[in-house]
């Protein structure tokens, strides 16, 4: 086939110079082709093609090789797949990238497994950091504690007692201080909390555990030292080499402030943005009209095939695991309490009306059931104040809905932004308990959300997971396994997509998550050339081996930017 492929090349080029100057037809090219490869296209009009040609930072044609060829110059790049399997982009819909980034200077807690192993992770990352005067880092798993407890500041201190340190759960909901960061912040048994949140305390003694939820995070966190520009912006590259390692080629940034998307604006400027980056920017209960115009002003200035604002991100719940998430009954081992959502449905309502007539899009997460129909009750509303419009509503991570609530979504349009990581079965130690068997039955309901009609959309939820990689949620999309596998084909097999579906999700679906569905997402003529090959195709190994894969070559704006080595 590659014989084939040069044999045309070769003929087609001398009669494409012979064309003469005066008929000014301008010849079709290609900077760039790929070529024997099994490309799914994202484009269920014309799934699968074999080759593609990229114009600068375009796909100007994809098809056969034969239909390929003729675009090649002589100074055209090609690309000799070996049959290797090529999609559009993987497109991350809800990531938090800065502190994702910034993580990678800081100690990295995720998969231990007991308390010795994130105790020895801390004490290693301080003997090799001496000059740090914060410990910092994140990916503590609740169910990594003896008995299923909460940590404590002791716990810390046994490892690193003459330095503070703070360290955030896998979700983002919890951190953990040592005795030293308590004592820099002013945290004493007479420290209060009254917003969402709770300083968790020793209900023997009355003093501060050292473990922090929600909001109250803020406590210990205002004294840590804000990382400097530079910094920031070290981080973020850090951030996209490895994004471009893992075949992410857009981002969806769940919350942030116009100071953050100031750093992006920078890499922007000097042409070092390898992401396609949309923004929500975030808002709480006491917003008012004028600052959501004043975000709207923003949208209007960051609106480029790079650096987009568009949307609010709301956050109404917490998580499961502590209890934070709103409920509509309550916890299955814990009678006293069902969660508490952060709005009431009035400010809920009046926010979301005043974003949708703004014309922002709005981002609410909603865990508990509870939160996800305040949700819903909001869009709804949102709808009847100022009309139906292409709002494209979303709802982020819906790990348990009511079944009432699963046709509302279609119904109002609204699309259902989930983490497929987040269902990984080996998290669940935890999370299962606190809801029980039977709102369990709904844990993570993507097949019952999409039969319904609704749109699905995937993500990472990164610094907030067990992996950012995209293969890993796809794994657990497709088997509902760990990655060792689970016996009777996974927790909730029903709730299983099709490997097509799952990578839909994470691509076009992403896409028209941001309104960009016009210029990204699927591997087609006029489309920008974000693409991925990967070290073997899924379609032809066993589901259980899908988190084997690898990315073997990533294409961004029309040029490699990332090859396997």
């Amino acid at each position: 086939m590659r014989t084939v492929f040069f044999t045309l090349v070769v003929l087609l080029l001398p009669l494409a110079g012979s064309l003469s100057s005066a008929t000014q037809i301008p010849r079709p090219k290609a900077d760039l082709i790929l070529f024997n490869g099994h490309i799914w296209t994202g484009d269920k009009s014309r799934p699968w093609v074999e080759a593609v040609a990229i114009d600068h930072n375009i796909i100007s044609q994809s098809g056969t090789n034969e239909s390929v060829g003729p675009l090649a110059m002589p100074q055209t790049r090609l690309i000799d797949l070996g049959g290797r399997f090529v999609m559009p982009g993987i497109n991350d819909a809800h990531i938090h990238f800065l502190g994702g980034s910034l993580g990678l200077f800081q100690v990295n807690l995720t998969g231990a497994k007991s308390l010795d192993e994130l105790q020895k992770r801390v004490a290693d990352f301080a003997r090799a950091n001496p000059r740090e005067a914060w410990i910092t880092g994140s990916g503590w798993e609740y169910s990594a504690l003896p008995g299923g407890r909460l940590p404590t500041r002791k716990d810390l201190d046994e490892v690193v007692s003459d330095r503070p340190v703070c360290l955030a759960s896998y979700d983002g909901h919890t951190c953990w201080a040592n005795s030293k960061a308590l004592q820099l912040a002013g945290i004493t048994a007479q420290s209060k909390f009254d917003g969402y949140g709770e300083i968790v305390v020793d209900k023997k003694t009355g003093q501060p555990t050292g473990v922090f939820k929600e909001g109250a995070q803020r406590l210990v966190r205002s004294a840590i030292p804000e990382p400097s520009t530079d910094r920031k912006l070290e981080a973020l590259r850090r951030g996209m080499k490895m994004a471009a390692a893992l075949g992410i080629t857009s981002i969806q940034n769940a919350s942030g402030s116009e100071a953050e998307v100031d750093l992006y604006q920078a890499l922007l400027a000097r042409g070092e943005l390898t992401l396609r980056v949309s923004f929500a920017l975030s808002v709480g209960p006491q917003t008012t009209e004028q600052e959501l115009e004043r975000i709207r002003q923003l949208s209007s200035y960051y609106s480029n095939e790079r650096l987009r604002v568009r949307a609010i991100k709301i956050v109404l719940d917490g998580v499961i695991e502590t209890h934070t998430a709103a409920m509509l009954e309550p916890y299955s081992d814990d009678s006293t309490t069902s969660g508490k959502p952060v709005y009431t449905q009035q400010q809920l309502n009046k926010i979301v009306a005043w974003a949708d007539r703004a014309r922002l899009q709005v981002l609410i997460h909603a865990i508990g059931d509870r939160a996800v129909r305040m949700a819903l009750d909001a869009f709804e509303n949102a709808r009847k104040v100022n009309g139906i419009r292409d709002s494209r509503f979303r709802i982020e991570h819906i790990e348990t809905v009511a079944a009432a609530d699963i046709p509302r979504f279609a119904k109002l349009g609204v699309i259902a932004s989930m983490m497929p990581v987040h269902a990984d079965p080996g998290t669940n130690d935890v999370w299962l308990p606190a809801i029980g068997e039977e709102r369990a039955s709904r844990g993570f309901a993507w097949r019952s959300l999409q039969k319904s009609g609704a749109r699905l959309v995937f993500s990472s939820d990164w610094p907030a997971v067990i992996n950012v990689d995209p293969i890993r949620g796809l794994h657990t999309a497709v088997t509902r396994q760990t990655v060792e596998g689970q016996p009777a084909g996974g927790w909730l097999p029903e709730q299983r997509l099709s490997l097509e579906e799952a990578l839909e999700a994470y691509t076009a679906a992403g896409a028209f998550a941001s309104f960009e569905e016009r210029t990204k997402g699927t591997i087609t003529s006029g489309m920008r050339a974000d693409l991925v090959a990967l070290d073997a195709d899924p379609f032809k190994l066993a589901p259980s081996d899908l988190h084997r894969l690898r990315v073997a070559l990533t294409v961004f704006d029309g040029r490699v930017i990332y090859q396997k080595p």
